[in-house]
Formats: structure tokens, sequence, C-alpha cells
């Protein structure tokens, strides 16, 4: 009887590790705080936590620092439209972002994808 040669390491095929981010992700977002409505001179919208926000919001925007870019992604034309003839002001969206950044969590400076 012939011996069969030992089966080396690069014979065999690789074995793959799949690991699954899914339970993970599903706490993560069960953790974030629920949407905040926020209501400015006379204009309610909704916002969900920044860290819920799909990321084509950043491929729509570009820079997630352009605040109006980012709620106009998110809110859609019309509802910025009726902010601005609001007369919402710089100081405004400021506040608007200041607030949704403390209610999703975040500390100041902390971007969503961090």
């Amino acid at each position: 009887m012939a011996n069969k040669p030992a089966a080396h390491a690069a014979d065999e095929p690789a074995v793959r590790e799949v690991v699954s981010l899914d339970a993970l992700s599903a706490q993560r977002r069960d953790a974030l705080p629920e949407p905040t409505t926020f209501g400015l001179k006379g204009i309610e919208f909704t916002l969900p936590p920044m860290k819920l926000l799909p990321i084509e919001t950043q491929a729509k925007v570009g820079n997630m620092d352009d605040n109006l870019g980012v709620l106009n992604a998110f809110l859609g034309e019309e509802q910025v439209k009726a902010m601005f003839a609001a007369d919402y002001t710089f100081d405004d969206l400021e506040l608007i972002m200041e607030e949704w950044q403390k209610r999703s969590g975040l500390e100041p400076g902390e971007a969503p994808a961090s």
C-alpha cells in the first residue's frame, strides 16, 4: 500500500469568516434616542438621531458640515423653502444643528459617523 501524502494547508480551501454586524447594528440603533420634533417660527419638523441619517445623505450633500444641505437632503426642498419664508437666520440654523446634535446623543463637534 502506498502512503498518501499529507494534505497541506495550501491544498485545503480557505475558510472565510463572515462577521455579521446585524445584531450589533440593531443594538446600537435601539440605544439611540427617539426622533425629535422641533418647532421654530411656526414651523414644525422632525429629525431622527443624526447617526440614523442614511449614508445617501452624504452622497447628496457631499460635505456633512453643509448644515443647510443636510436639512434640505433630509427634510426636502418644500420644508426648507418654508424655513426661508419664515425668515430663518444663520443663528436659527446654528440653533437647530446644536439642539439636533444634543438630542442625537452627540457631543459638540462630534460627527454623526464617529
